[in-house]
């Protein structure tokens, strides 16, 4: 069992011996100190804080998040219901388009339903007349992006997310009371400086109406990593309000859970083709896919970049080909049974997992503050048999 100290030093005190892999743990302590960061932006700046359901939704921890956010925000009414029955709080809504029967549902459960064009307005716009309960926003695009992956890109060219500038002349904007945008992916604050004087030159004039009530800067700001630059956020979203006067928004999802949960996955067989691969329990396809789709090269507790020397290549269990996770280099020989823990595994692993070829989906473990291991979720067969009949 090897470990690393940066994120896991309260983990490895854990006898993992007699957890079946694989397995999800969430540090309920590790996230409680992630949400106590987030509590002191709110409190430095009025803001209100929501968690991104999208990045981590694991509702068995939403009675401890809700002590310190203000409610979720919902890519859909899945997730909307969500946060209504375990989150309370604000429920914040913004998918790509909606459907009617959805849009109904929705306009029952949310607070703020956003936008993402013109069009969708129009087919909903009685709906919206009647609607004495919920704020309406659009979502913007500022043609202007740091991130260098076009996947995780929503500004990158030929977006189908948020209305360009030019789109918005003429249009009727008196029923809105927001706009949200969102162009960051795990970046820090002086990339929202940057960001902001472009989205500020090309919407001020639209921020100021006084139907708007609030401007929602989304998400993808990575707050709880230890190199952000809180001072610099306090300072752009104080000065934001102050200028304009509107409720400032932000909703993070790998700032609330990040580095707060592992995943634990086993050994099953050792083989060789001109390289040592050891194939493991979690799979890369079902499990980690941003491995594959961004692509990124995870943590492991205890190695290092592949050598001469005890280097193996960590793949899955299923047919795919391309199911491997990476090349590493531990400190001893690797045998059938080894446990193996990926680092910060809470966020964009756990709500993307699928059961392809019939892998089952990690069990889910909770380190309560206090000590100790709680059993949250187990999957077997009827998990597996039920999704698709």
């Amino acid at each position: 069992m090897y470990w690393v100290t940066h994120d896991a030093e309260r983990l490895a005190k854990l006898d993992l011996s007699g957890i079946a892999t694989p397995a999800y743990i969430i540090d309920e302590a590790a996230l409680e100190k992630n949400l106590k960061i987030l509590a002191k932006v709110r409190q430095r700046t009025g803001c209100k804080i929501l968690l991104a359901q999208k990045a981590f939704a694991a509702h068995a921890t939403y009675p401890l998040i809700g002590k310190y956010l203000d409610g979720v925000c919902a890519s859909g009414l899945n997730e909307a219901r969500l946060g209504k029955e375990y989150f309370g709080g604000e429920i914040h809504v913004f998918a790509p388009g909606y459907n009617d029967r959805d849009f109904d549902k929705l306009l029952k459960l949310a607070d703020h339903i956003i936008f993402n064009s013109f069009t969708q307005i129009e087919r909903f716009k009685r709906k919206i007349a009647k609607s004495r309960k919920v704020e309406f926003g659009i979502r913007v695009n500022p043609e202007y992006s740091e991130i260098k992956v076009d996947l995780y890109n929503p500004a990158a060219k030929y977006s189908r997310l948020g209305v360009r500038f030019n789109e918005l002349a003429g249009q009727d904007l008196s029923f809105l009371s927001g706009i949200h945008f969102h162009v960051l992916c795990e970046q820090n604050s002086d990339t929202l400086e940057r960001v902001l004087k472009i989205f500020e030159k090309k919407f001020g004039q639209y921020i100021s109406l006084p139907n708007i009530k609030w401007v929602n800067f989304g998400g993808g700001h990575h707050i709880t990593r230890a190199d952000y630059d809180l001072d610099r956020l306090v300072r752009l979203i104080n000065d934001f309000r102050r200028k304009y006067g509107k409720q400032v928004i932000l909703e993070p999802g790998e700032a609330v859970a990040l580095n707060a949960g592992i995943l634990v996955s086993s050994v099953l067989d050792i083989k060789r083709n001109e390289i040592d691969i050891a194939i493991l329990d979690a799979s890369a396809s079902c499990h980690m896919p941003d491995t594959l789709e961004m692509p990124f090269r995870p943590v492991v507790a205890g190695a290092d970049q592949p050598g001469n020397k005890h280097s193996y290549r960590l793949a899955g269990p299923t047919c795919l080909a391309g199911d491997v996770v990476g090349d590493y280099r531990f400190p001893r020989p690797l045998a059938v049974g080894d446990k193996l823990m990926f680092l910060d595994m809470a966020i964009y692993t756990m709500v993307k997992n699928t059961m392809f070829n019939g892998v089952s989906l990690p069990s889910i473990y909770l380190y309560m503050a206090g000590g100790g291991l709680k059993l949250v979720r187990k999957f077997g067969y009827r998990s597996f048999r039920n999704r698709l009949s």
